[in-house]
């Protein structure tokens, strides 16, 4: 990857004496007291490893279209968002413009509660996988006979947490009810349910496909409130409607490109992570750019 190829992304923010509260494998965060600093780098991760090699726009791509779907479902559920005005955010942020504009958000700091809440409205991956052992997915019985990327006969709630490795563990709604306690889950379950169906019906009236999506919700005051990143490709699994074929693996705006790379290499998926080539790059960074152009109806 040359100097020039990458002289667009950003790898890491540096906002002088304001230090990062984490660095996530995408996301620096910054504590701001009563609000948090999210930024969205060009950073991009396979087999649970950051890869050296950023992605040209990635960063701003989840940050402007979790904003719309925030907009977008606020009749439906609070929503952590508060701006993305950097002439808006407190000092000494505004002079960092050149690395906040587009990709960061101010948003309310919660109680962010422990649990993932997933909604699948189609058959695939690890749910997929999951069908063809047991019949069901993550519990859910599901009808015989049913093929790779089929639509379930209605979408299901398979919350899942963090495991002390990274990786998400699907749980049953018993162990989200030990967790945050039953009246809460039964919350939880119902407006992921409601969020995805919406979402999901507009995306299809644009051309894409939603198969599955990841939300985090936190506590605020007693309220339940949506947060994080929201129906991105990295979120979501985005399909291209007018290319879907039930019976098999389907095309995605994600970084499955990046993944089947790697793949094809042979990465052992030990550190180092190697390097991406220009050509892989640019066709990954297209297709989140795809993304958002189809859901939005504008060019970053």
């Amino acid at each position: 990857m040359t100097a020039m190829s990458q002289a667009h992304v950003l790898l890491s923010t540096n906002l002088g004496g304001v230090a990062p509260l984490a660095r996530g494998k995408v996301r620096d965060i910054y504590d701001l007291g009563d609000r948090l600093l999210i930024v969205a780098t060009d950073r991009i991760s396979a087999f649970d490893y950051v890869l050296p090699t950023g992605i040209p726009d990635k960063g701003r791509v989840l940050t402007q279209l979790s904003i719309f779907w925030f907009e977008f479902l606020r009749e439906l559920t609070p929503v952590h968002f508060l701006t993305d005005r950097v002439e808006d955010y407190p000092d000494p942020l505004p002079r960092f413009r050149e690395q906040l504009e587009g990709r960061s958000m101010l948003v309310r700091k919660l109680r962010m509660l422990p649990v993932e809440c997933v909604a699948r409205g189609y058959l695939a991956g690890s749910g997929w996988k999951d069908y063809l052992r047991t019949g069901c997915v993550c519990g859910v019985p599901l009808p015989p006979g049913l093929r790779e990327s089929d639509k379930l006969p209605a979408p299901v709630f398979t919350p899942a947490t963090k495991a002390q490795t990274g990786h998400d563990e699907n749980v049953s709604m018993a162990q989200v009810s030990r967790l945050v306690g039953e009246e809460l889950a039964h919350r939880l379950r119902d407006l992921t349910l409601r969020i995805y169906e919406k979402a999901a019906a507009y995306a299809e009236s644009r051309g894409i496909i939603i198969a599955d999506t990841k939300f985090e919700f936190g506590m605020i005051d007693g309220e339940l409130v949506l947060a994080d990143e929201v129906l991105t490709p990295d979120s979501s699994r985005f399909w291209p409607r007018d290319a879907y074929r039930p019976g098999g693996p389907q095309p995605s705006f994600d970084k499955q490109y990046v993944r089947d790379y790697l793949e094809a290499i042979g990465w052992n998926k030990q550190p180092p992570a190697p390097e991406l080539p220009p050509e892989v790059v640019e066709k990954t960074a297209e297709k989140y750019r795809q993304a958002y152009r189809a859901l939005t109806g504008k060019a970053l």
